[in-house]
């Protein structure tokens, strides 16, 4: 396995939303992927650049404007068609979500439990966490997991949005992300705490109430669909 020293992982955060954007690749091949580039997507790769890193893919943890760019609230947000534009690298996407992106399905690699991606020798697997939508991925290398907006620092993704399941984002928290080796790094899609930028699963077991509720109906309660 490769060593953690030859993983190069930059999380950056980008636009008003204050979404992280990730660079995950190998330092000895010069090789990176991008992780749901968005906002200011020649920026992200000016600065892989600036690394020494070639960008050979985007991966993408669910398709919602700000992680992918198209149309929101009547503007347009960078992502992956300027992607595209300028890196001509396949999109990395749950199956489930391949149809729901601003760029055709043929530019896409549809991706499903346990899908793995290579890059220079470090190997991303896909977790589907279905729930904040249906086609939620995390992206676990090494010691650590980018969690999209299905886990965030003490909270959890929203459920009221077209597509999510409360029930399933349940079941992804609790018996897929906190299944994780507790020294597991927890990288979330957005900068919403307080705490830092990063957390692990086994502080978020310790602190994170949204993965605390002894059954799925008290989560379901919590989340206000209980009866």
């Amino acid at each position: 396995m490769p060593a953690t020293d030859d993983l190069y992982f930059r999380q950056i955060e980008m636009g008003p939303m204050a979404n992280f954007v990730y660079l995950i690749g190998s330092r000895s091949a010069r090789e990176a992927v991008v992780v749901d580039p968005a906002w200011s997507v020649k920026q992200v790769l000016d600065i892989a650049a600036a690394d020494g890193m070639r960008v050979t893919a985007a991966l993408v943890s669910h398709f919602h404007p700000d992680h992918v760019g198209g149309n929101f609230m009547g503007q347009h947000i960078e992502g992956l068609v300027e992607f595209l534009e300028l890196c001509k690298g396949r999109i990395h996407v749950h199956k489930a979500e391949a149809g729901a992106l601003p760029v055709p399905e043929s530019e896409t690699s549809p991706t499903d439990e346990h899908s793995r991606i290579e890059v220079g020798g470090i190997v991303i697997e896909c977790i589907h966490t279905p729930g904040h939508t249906p086609g939620s991925q995390c992206f676990r290398v090494l010691d650590r997991v980018v969690s999209g907006d299905t886990l965030f620092i003490g909270s959890c993704g929203r459920t009221d949005l077209p597509g999510s399941d409360p029930g399933e984002l349940y079941e992804s928290l609790t018996q897929k992300l906190m299944k994780l080796e507790e020294n597991t790094l927890v990288y979330p899609g957005h900068n919403y705490s307080e705490e830092g930028t990063f957390s692990s699963i086994g502080k978020e077991k310790a602190h994170n109430p949204m993965v605390r509720f002894p059954s799925k109906a008290a989560f379901l309660a919590a989340m206000g669909y209980g009866r």
